[in-house]
């Protein structure tokens, strides 16, 4: 029995060996590229034993092609199932919930180096290059700087004469039974070319691809679970600025010393109490990169009380500790309720230095995704951890940021404020003095202003237009006030000043408002997708409260725009915007201006067109009808302007043809239609054999004007064209009249 059932296995025809050395090199190359670049992305070690490994079973795999190989394959088989287990048992062992993408690449890696001591076939080598082509789209999704651009190319340069090898090889035009290192006819030449083609169109399809909101990954990226020690202190704020000599601080973020000197490396503003009486600047460098729907401003604090040459978070010990369930990393803020229409808006953020343990998030977080147990929430909406924020750490936000409505924003009074008095708070010695100055600048707009809101904006407006950015002016002594000494004394300040001085100001005329700091958006990169944000980037804006709708920012820093970056500002055409920008500034000013203008009414006209169809859908079933017709409508005519435009070519590309050449492709083309359709490796007069056993009512039509052709075409003989024109237009006129 034993021996029937081996001869039955050495009975079975051996697979169809692949000769070509060349093709296997190239194929192995391009699957050791992707796993180097998802190594680079993933900031792993998986490529130093996986890429040996695998060249030395390509190797293995060369010298047994002609075998059965029995044995290895059993053992592979037990190899991949031991693989599989053992991601079965990272997954639901709960060490790898923090991002799937790295922990499936890693199977597939170990799947490859298996796969490559069993390769004989083409059909082997190309699971291999689907393999490499998904490492690479995983490295893609992982990477966070341009070095994944540079494996890119060298990705691509090795994929276009593997897919053409590939191609031939599928066509059996590299069959010769023999190995070798040669593919003849292979117009290699035309690769680089291919390669600069290829690339161009890439980059062109890259830079006009829309980025629409919903382009946001669900199964949210974080670190692996980073353990604490002791108890959780919520009410301690580490930042690393504040505990070097001679910095002015006491390691918990006191920072309150009378004068004093800013920490080059960290912003001064992270902490539950500043001092803005320190001089200095900072020495710039990339802190954080954010993969985020939307630009914004990357919120870390507020302060409600005012110290005369700082701010402080008055209600430090009101600070709330959230836990998180066991089973996952999903942290439910509080959310505080208001009429302020919203979006959700998904940020990923991934820490290129150590930061205070302050997490940065847009406006009203509703989720977090953080690798600890605990996070905490203070009294003015600020996330904190247990731990700070070292180099490498990710995490995830989901956030329902408010629209900014002016026209509803301008109808809201100031009435009851709840905490009203923390957030009207001024100092005695100068609150009439500033008040008084308040409303003189007030006085000088042309309109009498009435809204809390317009207040707001002119008075952030003024600031920008009658004070400067002033970083020489000298340390204010114990007695001095900042914001007297910012308005009256030294018509300016750092940046920060400015903002101190709005909302102190504006408490003045009770309206309440409060400091908040963190980062602006940072230089977006369009190749990443990725804002790079650096330490020079954090500064210090005002935040009013407008009853019923909530606290909204503005940013009085001249240089800086009236209101930090909103949702409301359509981010779709992101990258073409940017491109178009670096392209306006080399062209002169009347040209841009002209472009702008011609640009700007294009946009328009088709965004009220399209505001006017979407309308349709909401006004009743009337409405939602009529769109449905119209989008029907619209769609069958682009389905006849499409196929308008097919014969246009078609017909075009005919006329440049040859006579007999033309006549030849609109045979081809005819009967393909009717389901007799050639193969590409078919000569002419194969496939006019061919014809007489599948289209035999036909085959003599179809046998003379391929001979015709071929004889044309090689031998260069005149054909009778108008006799073969004649005769494929009976053919044609056949089909209509018989069906057949």
């Amino acid at each position: 029995m034993r021996q029937s059932w081996w001869q039955r296995i050495q009975a079975l025809p051996m697979p169809e060996i692949e000769e070509s050395i060349l093709f296997r090199i190239l194929t192995q190359a391009l699957v050791s590229v992707g796993i180097v670049a998802t190594d680079i992305a993933a900031d792993t070690t998986l490529s130093f034993w996986a890429v040996p490994l695998s060249l030395l079973g390509a190797t293995w795999s060369w010298m047994r092609r002609r075998e059965r190989n029995i044995p290895t394959k059993f053992l592979l088989a037990i190899g991949m199932l031991v693989a599989l287990a053992a991601f079965f048992v990272r997954m639901i062992g709960g060490r790898e919930l923090n991002d799937t993408r790295l922990v499936l690449a890693e199977l597939l890696i170990q799947l490859q180096v298996l796969h490559s001591f069993d390769m004989p076939r083409r059909k082997d080598l190309g699971y291999s290059m689907v393999i490499g082509i998904i490492l690479i789209g995983v490295a893609s999704t992982l990477s966070q700087t341009m070095a994944f651009g540079g494996m890119l190319l060298v990705f691509l340069a090795i994929a276009l004469p593997v897919l053409v090898m590939d191609y031939r090889s599928r066509l059996g035009l590299t069959r010769s039974g023999q190995p070798t290192l040669k593919l003849r006819k292979v117009n290699f030449a035309a690769l680089p070319l291919t390669f600069l083609l290829t690339l161009a169109l890439g980059l062109a399809v890259f830079a006009v691809m829309p980025r629409f909101s919903g382009y946001q990954l669900r199964s949210f990226p974080m670190s692996a679970q980073v353990a604490t020690q002791g108890e959780f202190d919520n009410r301690r704020v580490n930042n690393p600025g504040y505990v070097r000599g001679g910095k002015g601080g006491t390691g918990q973020g006191s920072g309150q010393s009378d004068r004093g000197q800013m920490d080059e490396d960290f912003y001064y503003g992270f902490s539950d109490r500043i001092n803005q009486n320190l001089r200095g600047h900072l020495k710039p460098r990339v802190v954080m990169r954010v993969r985020s729907q939307v630009e914004g401003f990357w919120r870390v604090l507020a302060f409600d009380r005012y110290t005369g040459q700082g701010w402080e978070l008055s209600r430090n010990k009101d600070t709330r500790t959230v836990k998180r369930p066991s089973s996952a990393y999903q942290f439910y803020l509080p959310q505080m309720f208001n009429l302020s229409r919203k979006k959700e808006v998904v940020q990923t953020y991934t820490m290129v230095t150590e930061l205070p343990n302050l997490i940065p998030a847009m406006s009203q977080p509703r989720e977090l995704y953080f690798p600890t147990q605990e996070v905490a929430i203070d009294a003015e909406e600020g996330l904190r951890s247990p731990v700070g924020l070292r180099e490498g750490l990710t995490y995830t936000v989901i956030s329902e940021v408010p629209y900014r409505n002016r026209t509803l924003l301008q109808k809201v009074a100031i009435e009851a404020v709840p905490d009203g008095s923390l957030y009207l708070q001024t100092p005695e010695k100068t609150s009439e003095k500033i008040r008084k100055r308040t409303e003189e600048l007030l006085a000088t707009s042309p309109q009498p202003i009435t809204a809390p809101y317009e207040k707001a904006l002119f008075l952030a407006q003024a600031l920008k237009q009658r004070y400067a950015i002033q970083t020489d002016i000298p340390p204010l002594t114990k007695d001095q006030d900042l914001v007297e000494a910012f308005l009256f004394r030294f018509k300016g300040g750092y940046p920060d000043h400015f903002s101190s001085a709005l909302t102190v100001m504006l408490r003045s005329i009770g309206i309440p408002s409060r400091l908040v700091a963190g980062f602006a958006p940072g230089q977006f990169n369009p190749f990443t997708g990725l804002y790079e944000v650096k330490n020079t980037d954090a500064y210090a804006m005002t935040e009013v409260y407008f009853p019923n709708y909530g606290w909204f920012a503005f940013d009085p820093i001249p240089g800086h725009e009236l209101v930090p970056p909103s949702i409301e500002e359509d981010q779709t055409f992101t990258v073409l915007q940017k491109f178009w920008k670096w392209v306006a500034g080399w062209l002169p000013s009347p040209v841009t201006s002209v472009l702008n203008r011609v640009f700007g009414a294009i946009v328009q006209w088709l965004g009220g067109i399209l505001s006017w169809i979407v309308g349709l859908f909401f006004r009743g079933w009337i409405g939602l009808f009529s769109g449905l017709i119209l989008l029907t409508g619209l769609s069958f005519l682009g389905w006849l302007s499409w196929q308008g435009w097919q014969k246009w070519r078609y017909r075009r590309w005919l006329k440049k043809l040859p006579p007999m050449e033309s006549l030849y492709q609109q045979m081809l083309s005819w009967l393909e239609k009717q389901g007799f359709r050639k193969h590409p490796s078919q000569t002419p007069l194969e496939y006019a054999r061919q014809s007489q056993a599948v289209q035999t009512s036909r085959a003599q039509t179809i046998q003379d004007i391929s001979q015709a052709y071929v004889s044309w075409r090689y031998g260069g003989q005149a054909p009778d064209l108008r006799s073969l024109q004649q005769r494929f237009r009976e053919m044609r006129k056949a089909k209509v009249k018989t069906g057949k």
